[in-house]
C-alpha cells in the first residue's frame, strides 16, 4: 500500500515538472509563433530596379515589439518577424523598439476596460523577474535593460541610440559597415508611469526616447480609441507631455483617441509622431486616421508610419501598403511619410524584415521617385530624429 503511495505521488510530482516545463519553456514559443505569423515566408522576390534601389537607402522603421516575446533579437529567430540579424538583411538602418506592458483580455480595436492583463501570464511564463509580475513600470524597466544588454553582447553591431549625437556618429560608422543596426526605445501606453507624470523621468534615464499615452485602453493620462471612454488628455497628461517635451522625447499618438489627438497636437511644441497606424482613406476602420487628422500632424511637421497588417491597410500584401502610403503622399506629401510595421505586435504581416524590398518594390508600381522612396523608407525617419532627440 505504501509503496503504491510512493509512485502515486512520484506520479504527481512528475506530471507537475511537465506541466511547469511546458508552461515555461515551450507555450511562450508556442504563443508568438501563433500570433506574429508571416503570411508569406522568404526568400522574397522583387525587380532588380527595387533591388538596386533599396540597397541604397536607409530603412527606418517607427514601431515594433519583439521585446516582449523573450528572444535574444541578436541571434537570428526561427519564429516572428523581427530580429537584429534579419533587420541587417532587410538594410534597416534603425528600428524603433516599443515595448508593451499590459494588454487586456479579448482585444479589440472598438472598446477595451483596463480591468483586466495578459502580460502577466506571459512575464511568468517567459520567466521575468518578480518585480515585473505586478508593476507595469518595472516591465518597461527590464525591457529596456534586455535592450541594453544585446547591445552590449552585439560585438558593436547593434548601437542603442539615446540622442542626436550617438545618431550622427552611427550614421557615420554605417558609410563604412552597411550590415549595423542602430535601435531606438519606446513605450507603448503611458500606464507605466503608474499614474506619476514624474515617472517620465524614471523612463527617460532608462533610455526611452519615445512614449504614447495610451494604447488599448484608457489610462490615467489619456484616452485611447479603443477605450470605455475615449476621452483626451487628462490634467496628468497634459503634465506627461510638457514633462517630455522638457525631456526632449518624442510624443506618439498611435492608438490616441480622436480627442487625445486633438489635445495633444493643440498642446504640442514640438513634432510628434504617429508611429504605427492605416488611414482611413483605403481601409476605414477605428484604427485609422482621417483625412483631416492625417493634415494636423504634417502642419504639426510631425510623421506618420503606415502599418503592414491587415486592419491598417485592408489587405495583406506590400501593394497594400503602397496604396496607403500613396493616399498618405497625396494628402500631406511626402516629407510626412514613414514606416510603421508593427513587427512582432501580436499580428500577421506579409514578410518579416527581410522583406522589406517589397515594399520599396510596390513603391515603385505606385508611381513614386526614387526620391520619394528614400524619404519614406527611411529618410524622414532620421531627419526627424536628427532634428528632434536630445543633444
Amino acid at each position: 500500500m505504501k509503496r503504491g503511495i510512493r509512485i502515486l505521488a512520484w506520479a504527481l510530482a512528475l506530471l507537475v515538472v511537465a506541466g511547469l516545463g511546458f508552461f515555461f519553456f515551450v507555450l511562450p514559443a508556442q504563443v508568438e509563433a501563433a500570433m506574429n505569423g508571416v503570411l508569406h515566408p522568404p526568400p522574397y522576390a522583387a525587380s532588380d530596379k527595387a533591388r538596386a534601389l533599396h540597397g541604397t537607402i536607409e530603412v527606418a522603421d517607427l514601431h515594433a515589439d519583439p521585446l516582449l516575446w523573450g528572444r535574444d533579437l541578436t541571434e537570428r529567430g526561427t519564429r516572428g518577424q523581427v530580429d537584429i540579424p534579419r533587420l541587417s538583411e532587410g538594410n534597416v538602418a534603425l528600428q524603433v523598439f516599443s515595448v508593451v506592458t499590459k494588454s487586456p483580455h479579448n482585444l479589440n480595436i472598438e472598446e477595451n476596460d483596463d480591468d483586466s492583463d495578459d502580460i502577466t501570464l506571459l512575464a511568468l511564463g517567459q520567466r521575468w523577474p518578480p518585480r515585473t509580475w505586478f508593476s507595469l513600470k518595472e516591465r518597461a524597466l527590464y525591457q529596456a535593460a534586455r535592450l541594453h544588454d544585446m547591445a552590449a553582447r552585439s560585438d558593436n553591431k547593434f548601437v542603442l541610440i539615446k540622442s542626436r549625437d550617438d545618431l550622427v556618429r552611427f550614421l557615420e560608422r554605417r558609410k563604412a559597415e552597411p550590415n549595423i543596426v542602430a535601435g531606438l526605445l519606446a513605450i507603448e501606453g503611458a500606464h507605466v508611469l503608474e499614474g506619476d507624470p514624474a515617472n517620465v523621468d524614471v523612463m527617460f534615464d532608462a533610455g526611452y526616447r519615445m512614449m504614447s499615452a495610451a494604447h488599448f485602453f484608457d489610462t490615467e493620462m489619456g484616452g485611447s480609441a479603443h477605450g470605455m471612454e475615449k476621452g483626451g488628455l487628462t490634467e496628468k497628461g497634459r503634465d506627461m507631455i510638457r514633462r517630455m517635451e522638457e525631456k526632449k522625447m518624442i510624443v506618439d499618438i498611435a492608438h490616441a483617441s480622436p480627442v487625445q489627438i486633438d489635445d495633444v497636437l493643440a498642446l504640442a511644441t514640438r513634432p510628434i509622431v504617429v508611429s504605427h497606424t492605416g488611414v482611413k482613406g483605403t481601409c476605414d476602420n477605428r484604427r485609422n486616421l482621417s483625412d483631416d487628422q492625417l493634415r494636423a500632424v504634417a502642419k504639426n511637421g510631425g510623421l506618420v508610419g503606415i502599418g503592414f497588417w491587415e486592419t491598417a491597410i485592408c489587405g495583406t500584401d506590400a501593394a497594400a501598403i503602397a496604396k496607403a502610403q500613396r493616399h498618405t503622399a497625396d494628402v500631406i506629401g511626402i516629407d510626412h511619410l514613414a514606416l510603421g510595421s508593427d513587427f512582432d505586435g501580436a499580428v500577421a504581416t506579409p514578410f518579416d524584415a527581410t522583406g522589406l524590398v517589397q515594399v520599396t518594390d510596390a513603391m515603385i508600381a505606385q508611381g513614386f521617385t526614387d526620391e520619394e522612396i528614400g524619404k519614406a523608407m527611411g529618410g524622414n525617419q532620421i531627419r526627424f530624429l536628427l532634428e528632434n532627440l536630445p543633444d
